[in-house]
């Protein structure tokens, strides 16, 4: 029997793409109790190191994030720029779009995803509020049925741009 692999040892987080953030957050608040939401918008203005299919490439996006039990829930809107989110909502409309987990060193993630053939299709790095934080996506979908992201997490997350549902 062939032995495991190591690398993902726990599914940290749920991620969906959506064409609305403010109505899916609404949604998933109102339907099913999940929540409440932290905004932020990522972008160049956030995170100075950004990649698209293996090039450097800005682009912009806002998600929110809520904690069902232990586990992260991530809703993100495509703002601009070419980007795996973009595509994702060509190709299949809105929808889960990647399953998080949390890595203590994005790059060695990075390396030791491209030795078992999974490429690096986007990523960015500085989401932190002392500039560290990191994220890879890498190209699963053919043998999971969707895309995996591994997460370098911050010491410290910024204050979100707005939380809802708001508290006032």
């Amino acid at each position: 029997m062939p032995q495991p692999a190591t690398g993902i040892a726990a599914i940290d987080q749920v991620a969906v793409v959506v064409r609305d953030l403010d109505a899916a957050m609404e949604r998933y608040w109102t339907q099913f109790g999940i929540g409440p939401w932290s905004v932020y918008t990522y972008g160049p203005h956030r995170m100075p190191h950004m990649t698209f299919r293996g090039s450097e490439q800005p682009y912009v996006m806002k998600l929110a994030l809520a904690f069902v039990g232990a586990t992260m829930y991530e809703l993100i809107e495509h703002v601009s720029g070419p980007s795996i989110y973009e595509e994702h909502l060509a190709r299949r409309g809105e929808g889960l779009h990647h399953l998080g987990y949390f890595v203590d060193d994005v790059d060695a993630e990075i390396a030791a995803m491209a030795s078992r053939g999974y490429a690096l299709v986007q990523s960015g790095r500085g989401f932190g509020v002392d500039g560290d934080g990191g994220y890879a996506y890498f190209d699963t979908e053919t043998d999971l049925g969707c895309i995996v992201e591994a997460i370098e997490r911050p010491r410290q997350m910024p204050e979100p741009e707005y939380v809802f549902p708001s508290k006032g």
